[in-house]
């Protein structure tokens, strides 16, 4: 696992989910219906949990994780960031409603993630 090529997603994603955040609370709080804001929250939520999830991957120690699992859990918790966030933000700075239909598959994602960590944990002899 290259773990610089993750510090550097998870830097990005951290900033993105704090400039977010702060973009909602300041800008869009008077432009947006409440239930927009509802929604870009939820994923500037989920950006953050989703990149607090990647950090402590990363950290754990690549002996205790089966390593491909591991792999796996990051690529499906990056994809799962791409695919729900991505498309609930772009649903709000567009209003183009099909983009809704990819969130669901970036919610499959994050849960792919979690099953490969499981995985992981169960480890390959």
């Amino acid at each position: 696992m290259n773990k610089l090529f993750w510090i550097k997603v998870i830097a990005v994603n951290g900033l993105l989910s704090v400039v977010l955040g702060a973009f909602t609370a300041h800008i869009l709080e008077g432009v947006l219906t409440a239930q927009r804001i509802e929604t870009f929250n939820t994923a500037v939520d989920y950006q953050i949990y989703h990149t607090l999830a990647l950090l402590g991957l990363i950290c754990i120690d690549d002996k205790l994780l089966a390593m491909r699992w591991k792999k796996y859990a990051a690529v499906f918790f990056l994809l799962g960031i791409i695919l729900f966030c991505g498309s609930l933000y772009l649903l709000i700075a567009t209003n183009i409603s099909k983009l809704a239909m990819l969130t669901p598959l970036g919610g499959l994602s994050f849960m792919i993630g979690w099953i490969m960590l499981l995985f992981a944990a169960i480890r390959e002899n």
